[in-house]
């Protein structure tokens, strides 16, 4: 990727707001390194919204995303040696290891990213020990379905990655040159998969997909992009009316995948992958996910459930499994060709309508809403949101609603009276704020 650096696209507001954290990791960094200041570089990497696309990714499937406007705001200098230290610049919390294969991250701490990210470095680019001081600030609300922890990596490893020239390194694949591909091999990182010869080992111990990559690295500023993945592949974009913008509400119930939230979200992946490999045992077809076997012939489905209607799986019973299957033909085939058209055309109450059908979906088949999102999607239709749903992860987290723009302040106002009123003891965590289809990962030199 040598120093491609990726446009702008904030709103003023927006931008104002990130001038104020970059300073602060400027005074952050100025205090722990003698680099000179001239070969720093900075990065802004944002937060994803999940427009529709709920546990689609990791089973071939698609999704519409955009990026927030809201971020993580990074300031790097290589280091002389191999030592990489990262600052919240929020906290104040410092973590300190070195950039080396046999590196023991953490579970359930949040020097695991970056450790992750360090660790498969120095796996698959032998040589690259260069270490770097890295002072990041985030505005994005924590553990909230908004790939917080991806960002955080993904900006882990553009300043581990420049710091150390792996765009030029022997082992290097010039693929990963394009956005879309550096997505899937980012994703790998994550979940712990190999990229081709690029090995892979531990991850962080989520079954993700690329989604949250892919939107970081591949957005558009005031567009929704369609991406199809395993592999990542683009398939449309589609304008937002410029009369309306999103509005978040974070619930105030985390979303992090640690503990039984990561065994939540974990087994999604794993009935996904159960579905498939009973498949491919039961008609000896050699299809590797979901969406190529729903794919495969005009009677698949129907031949599908009639075999998970009578199977024994170890793990799984076949309700679940057959619960499971639903929900990805339900979001995948149905609810996003459609609404994407809808929206595509302007019609903005039939994009609603099939909004509400994958919000309905992901309580009623998939199984990972809690009160707090189904509460906050339905009052946000009841205040006039053209659209309203839970996203990412689930069991916790966040919900967006499109709503017009001259009436955003007083919609958000109203949203939260709502939540207060409802979930007094979640309110004080909660966080709402309106945001645009932002920027993707901005690079400065």
């Amino acid at each position: 990727m040598n120093d491609r650096s990726y446009d702008g696209g904030f709103s003023t507001r927006e931008a104002s707001r990130k001038a104020l954290l970059f300073r602060r990791c400027v005074e952050q960094l100025s205090q722990t390194t003698a680099v000179p200041n001239d070969i720093w570089r900075s990065y802004f990497v944002p937060g994803r919204i999940e427009v529709l696309g709920k546990h689609t990714d990791y089973a071939g499937g698609s999704s519409l995303v955009i990026a927030a406007e809201r971020g993580f705001c990074i300031t790097a200098a290589a280091a002389a040696d191999s030592q990489v230290s990262i600052t919240d610049v929020a906290s104040g919390e410092t973590i300190e290891f070195a950039m080396e294969p046999g590196l023991v991250p953490p579970l359930g701490r949040w020097s695991n990213y970056p450790m992750t990210v360090a660790r498969r470095l120095a796996r698959n680019f032998p040589g690259a020990s260069r270490g770097a001081r890295i002072a990041f600030a985030s505005d994005l609300p924590p553990a909230a379905g908004m790939s917080s922890s991806s960002a955080l990596m993904v900006g882990v490893f553009f300043a581990l990655a420049d710091a150390n020239g792996l765009w030029t390194h022997d082992d290097f694949l010039p693929e990963l040159n394009e956005p879309l591909n550096l997505a899937g091999y980012l994703a790998t990182i994550e979940n712990g998969q190999s990229y081709g010869p690029l090995i892979g080992d531990r991850g962080v111990g989520t079954f993700g997909g690329s989604e949250d990559h892919t939107a970081i690295l591949c957005a558009q500023p005031g567009a929704i992009r369609q991406y199809a993945y395993c592999p990542v592949r683009f398939e449309r974009q589609v304008p937002l009316p410029p009369a309306y913008t999103f509005a978040v509400a974070s619930s105030g119930v985390i979303a992090e995948k640690t503990g039984a939230a990561l065994e939540k979200y974990n087994r999604a992946s794993r009935l996904a992958a159960a579905v498939a490999e009973i498949w491919r045992r039961e008609t000896g077809c050699d299809h590797a996910h979901l969406a190529a076997l729903v794919r495969s012939g005009e009677e698949a489905a129907d031949r599908l459930r009639e075999i998970l209607a009578r199977v024994q799986h170890g793990e799984f019973a076949p309700r679940d499994l057959l619960s499971r299957f639903e929900h990805f033909v339900t979001e995948n085939e149905q609810v996003i060709p459609a609404a994407g058209a809808a929206l595509d055309c302007g019609d903005l109450e039939a994009f609603g309508g099939w909004v509400d059908r994958s919000q309905q979906a992901a309580e009623t088949l998939l199984g990972n809403q809690i009160p707090e999102t189904v509460h906050l999607a339905a009052s946000a239709r009841e205040l006039g949101a053209v659209a309203a749903s839970a996203f990412g992860a689930g069991f916790g987290g966040s919900v967006w609603a499109l709503v017009a723009v001259d009436r955003i302040d007083d919609f958000l106002a109203a949203w939260q009276r709502s939540y207060a009123e409802r979930f007094p003891d979640r309110a004080p965590q909660a966080t709402f704020f309106p945001t645009a289809a932002g920027p993707a990962l901005c690079r400065f030199a």
